[in-house]
């Protein structure tokens, strides 16, 4: 369900968190129970190959397609509302050419 608080879009609360060995606590885990989200946190100490990587890769690719973009590796607006429509215009490149490099069913 929506979590209420300011107006906007509603926020939802995720089912799932995936954290790396950085968070591998009993007590972050147990916090993230209590408030009904699954934690898939790998522990220390054991050896590689969890499987967070798979998705922990479709994050940083993103960040680096995002940082090709110059106005954002380096902000140079002070003001966050130009931050933010150039965040959004670079979204909407990578978008489209993702989207562009597929072949269309039509």
């Amino acid at each position: 369900p929506p979590i209420r608080g300011t107006r906007g879009r509603p926020l939802r609360k995720p089912k799932v968190i995936y954290a790396d060995r950085g968070y591998d606590s009993d007590s972050h885990r147990r916090q993230l129970r209590e408030r009904g989200i699954r934690p898939v946190i790998s522990r220390r100490r054991t050896e590689h190959g969890s499987g967070l990587g798979k998705f922990r890769w479709v994050v940083e690719r993103t960040h680096s397609w995002l940082h090709g973009f110059r106005r954002l590796r380096i902000r140079f607006e002070r003001r966050s509302d130009i931050h933010e429509a150039f965040l959004k215009l670079a979204c909407s490149l990578v978008c489209w050419n993702i989207f562009s490099r597929t072949e269309q069913p039509f």
